[in-house]
C-alpha cells in the first residue's frame, strides 16, 4: 500500500478504538490533538471518553458471516474485533481495552445492506490506541473486514468527518442505507482536562467495493 507523509501531531480526539504501540505515535498528515496527559484524568482503563448516541436501527438477520478482524494498511491498523452491545443507559458500549476495535451487534454485519458500526479508542494515559491515526484517512483509502467464514470484504472511504458530541448526527451515522457501508468511530477534537473527555467524535464513512 502507498504511504503518505505524516503531518504535525496535535491533540487527537478519541472515543473508541486504538492502534497499540509506536504506530499511534507517528505524525499525522493533518492536525490532530496530541496524546492526553496522564494528569488529564483517567484513573484506570477501560474508560469511555463519553457515550455516542445509540443507533436507532435494530439488529436483523444478515446473509453474511460475523466480522472477526479489521485491517487498514495505510494507518497500520490490524485488530481483532470484539462484539459490542448497549449499556444499561442505552449508550453504545466501547471496547474494554484500547488495543482492539469492536463491532456493534445491533448494526448489520459488514458486507450486508446498511451501516455496519465499528468503534475503538483513540488513546489512553499510557499511549495511542487502535484508532489513533483514524483521522488520517481520506476519500479513496481502503479498509478490509475479515469474516468468520474466511471471506474478506473491502470498503473504500468516502468521507471523514468530525462532529461535536453535542451535535452528533445519529441518523446520518447509524441510519439505514441502500447499500453495504461501514462506519469507523473514535473520539476527536479538543481534549477537556477538566472532564477527562474529548469534545468531538471522528467518523469515517466507507462503502463496500469488493
Amino acid at each position: 500500500m502507498p504511504s503518505r507523509k505524516p503531518a504535525a501531531i496535535v491533540f487527537a480526539a478519541g472515543l473508541v478504538v486504538i492502534v497499540a504501540g509506536s504506530v499511534g505515535l507517528l505524525l499525522t498528515r493533518h492536525s490532530t490533538p496530541a496524546l492526553r496527559p496522564v494528569a488529564a484524568g483517567v484513573a484506570a482503563l477501560p474508560v469511555p471518553t463519553g457515550p455516542i448516541a445509540a443507533p436507532p436501527q435494530s439488529a436483523q438477520a444478515d446473509p453474511v458471516a460475523s466480522p472477526v478482524s479489521l485491517t487498514i494498511p495505510l494507518i497500520g491498523v490490524k485488530t481483532q474485533l470484539i462484539t459490542l452491545g448497549l449499556t444499561a443507559g442505552g449508550a453504545l458500549q466501547v471496547p474494554s481495552t484500547t488495543s482492539v476495535a469492536g463491532w456493534y451487534t445491533g448494526s448489520p454485519r459488514p458486507g450486508a445492506i446498511g451501516s455496519a458500526i465499528i468503534v475503538g479508542h483513540i488513546d489512553s494515559p499510557t499511549g495511542p490506541g487502535v484508532f489513533y491515526r483514524l483521522s488520517e484517512l481520506r476519500r479513496g483509502d481502503d479498509a478490509y473486514v475479515k469474516r468468520a467464514d474466511g471471506t474478506t470484504v473491502k470498503f473504500r472511504v468516502t468521507s471523514v468527518q468530525t462532529y461535536l458530541k453535542d451535535h452528533f448526527p445519529t441518523q446520518t451515522v447509524y441510519g439505514p442505507t441502500p447499500d453495504a457501508e461501514l462506519r469507523l468511530i473514535t473520539c476527536g477534537g479538543a481534549f477537556d482536562p477538566a472532564t477527562g473527555h474529548y469534545l468531538s467524535n471522528i467518523v469515517v464513512y466507507a462503502t463496500e467495493v469488493s
